[in-house]
């Protein structure tokens, strides 16, 4: 009786084929947090990327760790800008053909840095090295955001074809939802265009230019190099002569600075975080921060 039945489950385990074990969804690395946080929209459902510049800390002058240097190893797509901001990732770059540098995306929306005038020469290369004159913080124009939705999911369905529906899904859901923000963006900021300010670093020239406000100038060209006396008095001045009622600091960097001239100058302060330095990393993130600058803008640009 034993044999039978031990042969009758050996049969009918022979019948039913084992189901297979999900394969695991490709290990995903992204240098700053509003790209992971497109990333990670995109690979809703199916995996989660890592992030390398995570918490407060800001991608000018980053010190890539050993930990970073391996999990880049181990990645099978590495997300990231491009060496025109994130020189550290460069060299490591340089060894692997599956990185997606948003900056290499045909199509992109592409703005010249600034310089001259209001806007002192502005290079994140801390290394002295020019890659070209394109301003690399091109995320804060929401359709370059929608362009890379795209890109990494048609990157992620070759990685990873059983999950390319999903991807490309989580993709066009994206992109509903970031064309939605870009409204709402603009409807918020739409009073307070025409009215001047200065901002801590030239960092926010793609969001300005799509929502067409009315910049006076940036304090420094590096947020890690305060402006000296000079430069601070040009400021204090152009702001007056232009009306500026508001100076935006940023996280992390020097608010004496910034203080100093809109007390000079008889200006409000605000604070503006254009990496998204203050918000948890996550599928939001990029919203969060997004909606962020507009409020912060608005707020302090309608204040009387």
């Amino acid at each position: 009786m034993r044999k039978t039945l031990a042969t009758a489950l050996f049969l009918f385990g022979l019948a039913v084929p084992f189901a297979p074990a999900r394969a695991e969804a490709p290990a995903v690395l992204v240098s700053i947090k509003p790209l992971h946080s497109l990333v990670a929209s995109v690979m809703a459902g199916v995996g989660e990327p890592s992030l390398i510049v995570s918490g407060s800390a800001s991608p000018h002058g980053y010190a890539m760790k050993p930990s970073d240097a391996r999990a880049a190893e181990k990645a099978r797509l590495v997300v990231w800008v491009g060496p025109a901001l994130e020189s550290w990732l460069e060299r490591p770059m340089a060894r692997r053909k599956d990185g997606l540098a948003m900056l290499s995306l045909p199509g992109l929306i592409r703005l010249d840095a600034r310089e001259g005038g209001a806007w002192e020469r502005h290079d994140h290369d801390h290394h002295g090295k020019h890659h070209d004159e394109t301003d690399p913080h091109v995320w804060l124009d929401p359709r370059n955001a929608q362009l890379l939705a795209g890109a990494v999911a048609e990157r992620l369905a070759a990685l990873d074809p059983a999950n390319a529906s999903r991807y490309a899904a989580n993709a066009e859901a994206l992109k509903r939802r970031l064309s939605a923000l870009d409204t709402e963006i603009a409807a918020r900021l739409a009073p307070v265009t025409k009215r001047p300010y200065v901002v801590f670093h030239d960092a926010h020239q793609y969001f300005e230019a799509r929502y067409g406000m009315s910049p006076a100038g940036a304090i420094t060209v590096d947020p890690e190099r305060p402006p000296g006396p000079k430069r601070m008095a040009q400021l204090r001045d152009r702001l007056k002569a232009s009306g500026a009622s508001c100076v935006f600091g940023e996280p992390g960097a020097p608010s004496a600075t910034a203080t100093t001239l809109a007390e000079a100058a008889g200006a409000r302060m605000g604070r503006l975080d254009p990496e998204g330095l203050l918000v948890p990393a996550g599928p939001d993130s990029y919203v969060q921060q997004m909606k962020g600058l507009a409020d912060s803008l608005a707020e302090c640009l309608t204040a009387r």
